[in-house]
């Protein structure tokens, strides 16, 4: 079991992993050795999620989700398969753990009496300014 939050765990036999060729630094090993980690989690089906969690998560993965739900994390920044797989895990429970976050709900204000007195001053101001260009002879 991963432990994403107290309430949260997902059951390590919901992840896939699948090891491809990593792009990048890696000497002659990058050509040999597939160190890069495809990390698939099925959002959809999984039963560790709340449906809340599930909505938000894949409005967070963008274009890493399927048409399926199925969201995919490739790991290719380090040259070991090991340390590859456990970042791709890092970044799923760092996803899961924005998706369970709820916003704070907002609470209308009313601006305050000084505010309202200072916007009716700026906007006198202005229209002194705009009558004074108006090119009428005014009397002095």
């Amino acid at each position: 079991m991963i432990q994403v939050t107290n309430s949260i765990a997902l059951d390590e036999g919901e992840l896939q992993e699948s090891f491809i060729r990593a792009s990048g630094p890696g000497g002659q090993n990058v050509n040999k050795v597939e160190t890069a980690v495809q990390l698939r989690f099925d959002v959809r089906n999984s039963p560790s999620l709340p449906d809340y969690v599930k909505e938000k998560l894949e409005r967070l993965a963008g274009s890493r989700l399927t048409n399926d739900g199925v969201l995919i994390i490739t790991a290719q920044r380090f040259r070991s398969q090991e340390r590859n797989r456990e970042d791709a895990v890092e970044r799923l429970v760092e996803l899961v753990r924005q998706a369970t976050e709820r916003p704070k709900p907002r609470r209308p204000t009313r601006p305050t009496l000084a505010s309202k007195k200072r916007r009716l001053e700026a906007k006198g101001r202005r229209s002194d300014i705009k009558k004074g260009r108006s090119g009428k002879p005014g009397f002095d």
